[in-house]
């Protein structure tokens, strides 16, 4: 069972630098925008809010921006940005935070970012592993991305990448087991 949601920084008259700080133990003021997180962060090219920036609005207090925004989902939580950072800001975690609230908040995750998560765990719930062809497959039909990079099959193809049968875990009635608990649970909550 998870926790209640938490209350909203306009209910309890805090910041949201305040409110993230108490999430996640870091301190959002320290960051003084060298940019370090974002020069090294993968997914810099692919979001309009690269780390720094997030950092930046959280300062601001623009809550309604970044929880809207996609640029929190697309984070890949590699923690580049914090290894990198001088003053152990630790935008991942923020990042993450902001996510958390999102989702307290009842906020739709972007349909592209939802269908990916359900594509993922469907595939884990199907054989306990990952099946990269399934997962392509599931994640093109429920997002409608169906030839949205199909000339990099042939070569995945190629490599072995993709194999075309999936290799199931011995445990995966166990696997299958959690994910029926956590269904269960969800189902549970108010």
């Amino acid at each position: 069972m998870s926790s209640p949601a938490p209350e909203s920084a306009r209910q309890t008259g805090r910041s949201l630098a305040e409110e993230l700080r108490e999430a996640t133990g870091s301190n959002p003021a320290r960051c003084y925008q060298c940019g370090k997180c974002s020069a090294g962060c993968p997914m810099a090219p692919e979001t309009a809010l690269r780390p720094h920036d997030v950092m930046r609005l959280v300062g601001l207090g623009a809550r309604e921006r970044l929880l809207s925004s996609e640029a929190i989902w697309l984070c890949l939580t590699c923690e580049t940005c914090v290894a990198r950072c001088p003053n152990e800001c630790d935008p991942a975690r923020v990042i993450d935070a902001l996510r958390e609230m999102a989702v307290a908040e009842g906020r739709p995750l972007p349909k592209g970012i939802a269908a990916f998560h359900r594509s993922f765990l469907d595939q884990i719930r199907l054989t306990g592993r990952m099946s990269e062809l399934g997962l392509m497959v599931e994640y093109k039909l429920r997002s409608g991305a169906l030839f949205a990079d199909v000339t990099a099959a042939p070569g995945t193809v190629a490599r072995g990448k993709l194999r075309f049968v999936p290799h199931a875990i011995r445990g995966v009635g166990e696997v299958r087991r959690i994910f029926a608990a956590c269904a269960a649970a969800a189902r549970e909550e108010p």
